[in-house]
């Protein structure tokens, strides 16, 4: 999506360079809920690369990692929620 701004009639790239920025936090936050906060952090990353991909981010391997490890954040969490019986894990 691309906006020209009223008096120049330049393109404006603001809305794909966001979009961008969430795919980088997505796999940021994503990579970072494997070992913390996994609970808050999984769904956060998810969120944002589901935004980034619906307004063309041009980085979409990025994007699609960082929801597949928000997925695996989820993943874990059950996961060890299931084995110690609790609700948070450690290392």
């Amino acid at each position: 999506m691309h906006l020209t701004a009223p008096a120049t009639g330049q393109i404006e790239a603001k809305p794909r360079r966001d979009a961008d920025g969430m795919a980088v936090a997505s796999f940021i936050l994503g990579l970072l809920g494997l070992l913390v906060l996994n609970l808050f952090l999984g769904p956060v990353a998810i969120v944002l690369a589901g935004v980034s991909l619906w307004r063309g981010t041009t980085r979409r391997g990025r994007a699609c990692l960082g929801m597949a490890l928000g997925v695996a954040d989820l993943v874990v969490l059950f996961a060890t929620m299931q084995f110690t019986d609790t609700v948070s894990w450690s290392l």
